[in-house]
Order: C-alpha cells, then sequence, then structure tokens
C-alpha cells in the first residue's frame, strides 16, 4: 500500500526587508513599508519560520507545498532572498509553489517571481519556457495542480483572480485527468469563499462551477493566516479546502501563531484515505522554548 506525506505551509512573509530607495516606495508599496514598520516586522520572524522548517524536514514529507506570499513589498532584492530561502526548503522537483498577492504586490516588478520558475514549472514545460499557470506536477500518485490568483492590486487591496484564459485551461486540464486515479491538489493563494471583499477572490464563482464539474480530491491555499476548512461541492462529493496561518507568525489578536498542515494520504478501496495533521506553536511561551507540536489530528476523507 503506498502511503504518501504532504507538508503545506503559506505566508512566510521572509524579513528583514533589504536596504530600500526613497523612489522604491512610490504609490502601494509606501503603504506597505509604513505597515512593516509599524508592527508587521514584528510579528513575521525569521527564526520562527527556521524552527517550522527545520520541524517539516524532520516529519519527512515526501512532498512540500508553498502557497504563496514569500515575501512583501516586492522588491528587486526580496525575490532574490525567497530563492535562497526556497533552496533551504528542499530542491524544485521536492517543492511546488504558487505565488500570493504579495508576490505581486506592484507591476514593475512582476516579471521577478520567474527567479523562482523552477519551484512552479510543469513536468512537460521545458526549461527556458515563460511561466505559465495552471502547471501539473505528478509526484508517484499525487497529482498537484499549481493555479496563480496573484494580481497587482490598489492600496489597501488584497483581491486575487485566475481569469478567464487561466480558468479555461484549468477546466481543459482537469478534464484530461478525470479518470487518472492520482491523488489531485489544487495549491492557490487566494481562499475560495471570503467574508472580506478586499482580500477575497474575485472569479472565486466560476472557480467552483468548474470545480463542481471536474472536481479534485484537496484544494490547499493560505492568504487569511488563520486555520481553516472549508467544502466545497464536487461532481463525486464534497472537496475540502484547508487554509493554514503564516509560517511566521507570533500570535496577535485573533491570528494564531505559525503552524504547518502534513496529510497523509493512503489508497482506500477505489478512492483515498486522506488524514490532516496540524502541527505548530500552541502559544507565544512555546515559540519562546521553539517547542512545535501537533495541534489537531482530522479524517478528511
Amino acid at each position: 500500500m503506498t502511503v504518501l506525506t504532504l507538508a503545506h505551509l503559506s505566508d512566510p512573509h521572509l524579513g528583514p526587508l533589504p536596504p530600500l530607495r526613497l523612489h522604491q516606495l512610490a504609490g502601494k508599496r509606501a503603504i506597505g513599508y509604513l505597515n512593516w514598520k509599524r508592527g508587521r516586522h514584528a510579528i513575521h520572524r525569521r527564526d520562527v519560520l527556521d524552527a517550522l522548517v527545520a520541524d517539516i524536514k524532520a516529519q519527512s514529507p515526501d512532498h512540500i507545498a508553498v502557497t504563496g506570499d514569500l515575501i512583501n513589498l516586492a522588491l528587486p532584492d526580496e525575490f532574490t532572498q525567497a530563492r535562497a530561502w526556497l533552496s533551504e526548503v528542499g530542491a524544485p522537483y521536492d517543492v511546488t509553489l504558487v505565488p500570493g498577492n504579495h508576490d505581486a504586490y506592484v507591476r514593475p516588478t512582476q516579471k521577478q517571481i520567474s527567479e523562482w520558475e523552477d519551484y512552479m514549472r510543469g513536468d512537460s514545460v521545458r526549461e527556458g519556457t515563460p511561466l505559465s499557470f495552471p502547471f501539473l506536477r505528478r509526484r508517484g500518485p499525487l497529482t498537484l495542480i499549481g493555479a496563480s490568483s496573484s494580481v497587482p492590486t490598489r492600496p489597501f487591496m488584497a483581491t486575487g483572480r485566475l481569469g478567464p484564459k487561466q480558468l479555461d485551461a484549468l477546466d481543459r486540464g482537469l478534464s484530461q485527468l478525470e479518470s487518472d486515479p492520482n491523488f489531485r491538489v489544487l495549491l492557490i493563494h487566494h481562499p475560495l469563499s471570503s467574508k472580506d471583499s478586499h482580500k477575497r477572490l474575485t472569479d472565486a464563482d466560476a472557480l467552483l462551477d468548474l470545480l463542481k464539474r471536474r472536481g479534485v480530491n484537496l484544494i490547499l491555499h493560505g492568504h487569511d493566516h488563520i486555520h481553516s476548512t472549508m467544502w466545497f461541492d464536487g461532481p463525486q462529493g464534497r472537496i475540502p479546502a484547508i487554509g493554514v496561518p503564516s509560517a511566521s507568525a507570533m500570535p496577535h489578536r485573533h491570528y494564531p501563531p505559525a503552524a504547518y498542515n502534513l496529510f497523509t494520504i493512503t489508497p482506500d478501496g477505489n478512492g483515498w484515505r486522506c488524514e490532516q495533521r496540524v502541527r505548530g506553536f500552541a502559544d507565544q511561551a512555546a515559540i519562546k522554548r521553539k517547542e512545535i507540536s501537533e495541534l489537531q489530528r482530522t479524517q478528511l476523507i
């Protein structure tokens, strides 16, 4: 019996910010910079992130999924720093990434995301081919489908969008997988349902209609910085969509401390059994001791 483990972390918001010049603080970046200096720099800590990644590696997962927001203001040097961090997490074959809204914070540097393309390249795409979404990766009995909801937005907005072209490609790709026996996981940064209009996926209804017809086994996302489980209609039952706190976060207000998901995926007759374990810091005292523990265990499928 093949047993596969998939780790999921999100929203590392790598710090500290690199040195920046005054002209780089135009527009939306100025607001983001003020937010970072006024508090976010104390919330997102590299030592917390490093401890979490070390614990992930200690669990020896078969694959690691990262659902975006590696950086903060999309400064050019942030992309290079994030590429170095990705190499610490694992090799491109063993780690799959989709970008978040902070990774496309402003339009001028949006193309720099190609620095991470080794972690976002589909199996059938040759090296040197321009980056495109959605992409598909097979790792044993696991099929990972990476979608990008990462788009630049105006100040005070953190919405995401797939767009008709990506939705059409996703529809075609999933239709070709309908008879595929693999366990299918959709990776996306934004949750498929949100109460906050300024943080929502604007074409979520179109994606949900698509998934109702085509289906996947599991959806993983970030963005909200909270533990989250939602269920959506699929062609053969309900699909779990799982969110996770920021991988570098101190607890603050209603946001929990850093954690990650670990999924154990096992064949079960003609289907699959999937168990979710949540590992992370229980509170601020646990962060001080660098004490990571199992917080929750749930049978999803």
